[in-house]
């Protein structure tokens, strides 16, 4: 069968075939080396590195017994756990394409996605399926024979021990080329169908190779505590596996659990959103346990503030990097945060390998110094929006040598060391008067407040300005602190153009499960009041 990928162009610098592993390949490496090494560690136990592989070649050979074809799609709808990473290995491995899906979708979204990716195989687990279940008769390419129930028993599914039955754990004599479909992630749309990002296994050799000047290796230990179906995990996760680390993994996260687990597998990598340090750092029983293992702990999905940057590095041992970059690839930056304590307020300088630029309106090039939408190009960018040709097309920019950059939709601006600041979503940016108003500028100064826990800036309507910003402020300890005295206390550090309108406050800010705080959400009921009343 032609992959699904064999169609769509490929932007990224080119890879020598010969420097080539894939992953699967390394899984069966690190098994004859170190059979009875720790591979993954969940709530139910432990799978030695020999095990984890044996059932990944179970799952492998299952999926071509029941018809898998290079480049077929495999749905998964499940939380962390041992098995579902084992799906994943085992799709890759017979030559197929995993699609996570989020259970945080509505349910009809669901649907279209796996009919979007074409799946042909759907893996579910319990705490997903009563979301799923009214939706299966929808699901035009999923056989009912291949419906297969991760961890319950019920009625129109097959019991993963039933539908794996006496498959072989040999490995399969499937080898994946840098071309093959690695995995499609649903972007998270709010509206229609979520686009799917076509990742090959290009990509992902360009996430692995720099794994080992990152530590991951064999006695590498990350805690992953963030959902497959992000992006933002799969980059912690396939280094470790890649290097013969071991995974622990949590099937939700917990800020406590978290503390836990760290301490009693002695980890030394994680990979987290800012969210999530800042619960973790909240912890009232943080500084009592043992965290000396770690070595690296890293950061992505939203610029990591510099006040927490700065609490983590004085009690949290081990270095943070700081990622940028988007689940489409092309633009990524990394800070490294003992390196550069005076850079903590930006994400970073453009990754070994990246070439990042700036462009205005007219999409022109601007020099340092000078804000505008973030385009990036690297080794890792995507092969396209699955079966959406003119998406993918709207994201490229041709630089004038020639080159295709992929654009970011975030505004920043790059200083005289090449040091990059992002400051918003194009969408997000507050016109008010004609001017462009920054949420983050205004959101860094809000956050700098004793008062202040947590912060968001979003455009309201205002009869004089058109928009106007308004803050939304969630006070330390639930505290009934003075919003005014914080919003002249802001207002007295911020221009004249840029001055809050008011403060509102709010017990807590909606969030992505990768904690990207869902300003849209924020937005809606002022703007709907707005066209309420103009209809009268």
């Amino acid at each position: 069968m032609t992959s699904i990928s064999d169609a769509m162009p490929v932007y990224a610098p080119a890879l020598p075939e010969d420097s080539f592993v894939s992953i699967p390949e390394r899984l069966q490496e690190m098994a004859a080396l170190q059979p009875d090494h720790p591979a993954v560690y969940d709530e139910q136990g432990r799978l030695t590195w020999r095990q984890f592989v044996d059932g990944v070649n179970q799952v492998a050979n299952r999926l071509r017994a029941a018809g898998l074809r290079r480049g077929d799609t495999v749905a998964g709808l499940a939380e962390n756990s041992a098995r579902y990473l084992t799906l994943f290995m085992g799709t890759l491995s017979a030559g197929g394409c995993m699609v996570p899906l989020s259970g945080m979708a509505a349910g009809e979204t669901l649907a279209l996605m796996v009919n979007d990716c074409d799946a042909r195989f759907l893996f579910v687990s319990a705490k997903h399926r009563e979301l799923i279940e009214p939706l299966l008769g929808s699901l035009h390419n999923v056989d009912p024979a291949q419906r297969v129930a991760l961890d319950f028993q019920a009625d129109g599914w097959q019991p993963f021990e039933s539908w794996l039955g006496d498959a072989s754990s040999e490995a399969p004599d499937h080898v994946p080329g840098l071309d093959d479909p690695f995995n499609i992630i649903y972007s998270s749309g709010t509206t229609g169908v979520p686009k799917g990002i076509l990742h090959d296994h290009r990509l992902r050799a360009r996430h692995v190779e720099r794994g080992e000047r990152l530590g991951y290796n064999r006695d590498a230990v990350t805690l992953v505590s963030t959902p497959l179906y992000s992006n933002t995990t799969l980059v912690a996760v396939l280094p470790t596996l890649f290097g013969g680390g071991t995974i622990v993994s949590m099937a939700k996260f917990n800020a406590h659990r978290f503390l836990e687990l760290a301490q009693e597998h002695r980890a030394t990598h994680a990979m987290l959103v800012p969210v999530q340090y800042q619960r973790i750092l909240a912890e009232p029983d943080f500084d009592r346990f043992d965290l000396s293992s770690f070595k690296m702990k890293f950061s992505t999905s939203a610029p990591l503030r510099g006040h927490v940057i700065a609490d983590a590095m004085k009690r949290w041992p081990g270095n943070i990097i700081e990622f940028y970059g988007l689940t489409e690839g092309g633009v990524t930056t990394t800070l490294n945060c003992a390196d550069n304590p005076t850079k903590w307020d930006t994400v970073g300088q453009a990754s070994p390998g990246c070439e990042l630029r700036i462009i205005d309106e007219d999409l022109n090039e601007v020099p340092a110094g000078q804000i505008g939408e973030i385009v990036g190009r690297s080794g890792a960018m995507m092969r396209g929006y699955y079966k959406r040709e003119s998406k993918t097309n709207e994201l490229l920019w041709t630089s004038p040598e020639g080159e295709v950059f992929y654009r970011t939709g975030d505004m920043g601006r790059l200083d005289e060391d090449g040091f990059l600041s992002v400051l918003d979503r194009r969408k997000d940016m507050i016109i008010s008067g004609g001017f462009n108003i920054y949420a983050e500028d205004l959101e860094r100064v809000l956050l700098k407040d004793p008062e202040v826990a947590d912060a968001a800036v979003i455009a309201i309507p205002s009869e004089q300005w058109g928009e106007t910003p308004l803050g939304l402020v969630v006070l330390r300890d639930g505290g009934a602190g003075d919003l005014d005295a914080i919003l002249a206390r802001a207002n007295e550090q911020l221009g004249k153009g840029q001055r809050l309108s008011g403060l509102e406050r709010r017990d807590e800010l909606p969030r992505s499960t990768i904690g990207k705080i869902l300003k849209r959400e924020l937005r809606d009921p002022y703007w709907q009041n707005q066209a309420q009343t103009e209809r009268g």
